[in-house]
């Protein structure tokens, strides 16, 4: 075998066992309307919207991910797009509590929805 076959051929035994495929790590163009509410309450209370602003605030300062409750009754994990990754709770925690247009890219994995955010607004509809 040529030294190009043996190499792809080791990249197509090892794409599966490392888990790397391309419909995976594609995602799509999103908005989305929601609330900014800490992911405890969001699971926990079944909230269809924060307690609070202050409350939504207290929790993510004390470590609780701040997520996007759509409207629709998803729940968005925002991501990052960089490796390492970090948290996104500095993005969010000025819309703590609040109605947010967000815009952004989509990933979804089984019945879990993330997104990494372009842009966020206050919703004054």
């Amino acid at each position: 075998m040529k030294q190009r076959e043996i190499w792809w051929l080791a990249a197509a035994i090892a794409a599966p066992i490392l888990g790397i495929s391309q419909n995976g790590s594609s995602g799509k163009s999103t908005s989305i309307i929601g609330w900014v509410i800490d992911s405890s309450c969001a699971y926990t209370k079944g909230l269809g919207k924060p307690i609070s602003a202050a409350c939504a605030k207290a929790c993510a300062k004390n470590g609780s991910p701040l997520v996007i409750l759509s409207d629709n009754g998803s729940i968005f994990l925002p991501i990052d797009n960089k490796i390492p990754a970090s948290s996104q709770n500095s993005k969010l925690l000025p819309f703590a509590g609040e109605h947010v247009m967000v815009s952004g890219t989509e990933y979804v994995r089984g019945d879990s929805h993330a997104i990494v955010i372009a842009s966020i607004a206050v919703d004054h509809h």
